[in-house]
């Protein structure tokens, strides 16, 4: 298994975290440049971004940080492509290690990767309704019906990470809300929670996607459609067709 640590080089502060990061996490690997939306020509992230491609439709606009963000994990699942080894851990720089957790976690991980394809390393415990794979000390691999959020951690196989690359050439939604849309994508993330990963973001001066400041009633607005949109996320996935792992 081989490590990317996802760095943006303006992200001064974060520099530290992810060297730490990956000299940390027990893995061979390069802390990797993120693309920059931000520093970048609008126009030439947008090459694969379309809007509603598939249901239930995203309901906000994507941010260039957000395009950014998709833009680089598609350019890690390719450079995967390159490289002998079967399966890469995906860090995201304002991630932290639990090192008594995450040895454990990461031999959970390469035991299934090839089988389940794509794993989250959870930092969050709210997985909802799903199927006990396995365990290795106080770390649990489950397969939710509704996958979480975030790409802090991820473990993903090489063969995974092709038909990720392939799948996405368009897309419509950011990088976590896409890889939970297993009917749309084919896989099924599977959860291992506790991980050894924790959530350094607030520490770490918090989020590099750049947000414009909304009025209340853009607020507003915006929760009841994250509402709406949450709710047809739990239909689509109750009935995906996407295939469970044996």
């Amino acid at each position: 298994m081989r490590a990317y640590v996802l760095h943006l080089t303006r992200a001064t502060k974060r520099r530290d975290n992810a060297t730490a990061l990956l000299k940390n996490c027990g893995l061979a690997g390069l802390v990797w440049p993120a693309i920059d939306g931000a520093a970048t020509d609008g126009a030439e992230l947008r090459f694969n971004y379309r809007r509603h491609l598939f249901t239930p439709a995203y309901p906000h606009e994507l941010r260039v940080g957000e395009l950014g963000c998709f833009a680089s994990h598609r350019a890690i699942w390719a450079d995967m492509q390159t490289r002998p080894e079967e399966a890469a851990l995906i860090l995201e720089d304002d991630a932290g290690i639990d090192p008594a957790l995450l040895p454990d976690a990461l031999d959970l991980a390469a035991r299934h990767v090839q089988r389940l394809g794509y794993i989250q390393l959870q930092t969050r415990g709210r997985i909802g309704r799903a199927v006990v794979f396995d365990r290795c000390g106080a770390c649990i691999l489950s397969l939710p019906v509704v996958p979480g959020l975030r790409t802090t951690a991820q473990v993903v196989s090489r063969s995974a990470a092709a038909h990720l690359l392939e799948h996405s050439e368009t897309f419509d939604r950011p990088v976590d809300t896409w890889l939970q849309s297993h009917w749309h994508t084919g896989i099924r993330p599977a959860v291992i929670y506790p991980s050894g990963i924790l959530e350094m973001e607030d520490k770490l001066h918090g989020s590099t996607i750049q947000i414009k400041k909304k009025s209340l009633r853009e607020k507003a607005n915006r929760e009841v459609l994250r509402a709406l949109y949450r709710l047809a996320v739990r239909r689509a996935a109750a009935i995906s067709d996407a295939p469970h792992p044996e």
